[in-house]
């Protein structure tokens, strides 16, 4: 089914593409879920009208993803998508009610952020050798960027050099909702950035954004999941091995370090502190480690 045969939906994805503007990437997943249900809409009740569509149908619907074996998780986030959406509706008098409003999530294991530990990103940083060349540089600085800055991959691919404050030393970050935060960077990392950004004005590349691949095109989401695989399979097993990876060890390695709450926040550009708080258990978990290994009693 295409979502533009339902003028609801389609009214739902340019609000929050042009509105609340959301990330590329949440808007396809908005435009996937909300597919999805009304194609089992259409083949199990025979309507894809949003002003039909019943709570026993969004619970049909669980059944079925269930059935099939798709993780709690995944589930919660699409019947999330559908409170979103039947909201919308709500609020723009498409319908009275919102019929997603009844569904509980179902109940999941927490997981813990997957996490590189300090001594492999030292060992990334001092004792591996990057190539000594533009392709080198730059994937040696992307990295740099996504750990001491803690960004999101999508946040890094969109940075202008426009963005880097060097009389102020930080990084102008424009997150989620379209929020600015601004993060502190450390001289060294400046005059890398500035290094760079002269080698690639020399190539006659754009000097708009700040990253450019070796063609003269801006870097994707996906060229810098496969460059920050590539580098972190050298110094960590661990099985995740992404950019929001080294997101995560930025918050745990400054929260193990002793950093406030509320500041890890801000920095992050959480809107709330519930999604920070969940790097104080990998805090609480070397706690518990280094109490056992030097407690006598431990």
């Amino acid at each position: 089914m295409l979502l533009p045969e339902i003028p609801e939906v389609q009214r739902f994805i340019n609000y929050i593409r042009f509105e609340k503007r959301y990330s590329a990437h949440t808007i396809t997943a908005y435009q996937d879920d909300l597919s999805d249900f009304f194609s089992f809409t259409s083949r199990v009740f025979e309507s894809d009208s949003p002003n039909s569509v019943s709570t026993l149908m969004i619970r049909s619907w669980m059944a079925e993803m269930t059935e099939a074996g798709i993780i709690p998780r995944s589930i919660n986030r699409k019947i999330s998508c559908l409170k979103s959406f039947f909201k919308f509706c709500r609020t723009h008098s498409i319908r009275d009610d919102n019929p997603a409003s009844a569904i509980r999530l179902l109940k999941t294991r927490k997981r813990l952020p997957s996490f590189v530990e300090e001594h492999q990103m030292d060992t990334l940083f001092t004792h591996v050798e990057f190539p000594d060349e533009y392709n080198g540089r730059v994937e040696k600085l992307m990295l740099r960027l996504l750990y001491q800055c803690g960004i999101r991959v999508g946040e890094l691919v969109s940075i202008r050099q426009q963005q880097i404050d060097s009389y102020q030393k930080v990084i102008r970050i424009l997150g989620k909702g379209n929020k600015e935060r601004m993060i502190p960077v450390n001289p060294d990392l400046l005059n890398e950035i500035s290094a760079y950004c002269k080698e690639k004005k020399s190539l006659g590349f754009s000097d708009d954004y700040l990253l450019i691949k070796d063609n003269g095109k801006q870097y994707t989401s996906r060229n810098v999941y496969d460059v920050v695989k590539k580098w972190l399979s050298l110094v960590t097993t661990a099985e995740k091995k992404s950019p929001h990876v080294l997101r995560h060890s930025f918050a745990t390695h400054l929260m193990n370090n002793g950093a406030d709450l509320n500041a890890v926040k801000d920095l992050l550009g959480h809107s709330s502190l519930a999604a920070t708080q969940v790097y104080t258990h990998n805090s609480i978990e070397k706690l518990r480690d280094i109490h056992r290994k030097a407690h006598p009693k431990g």
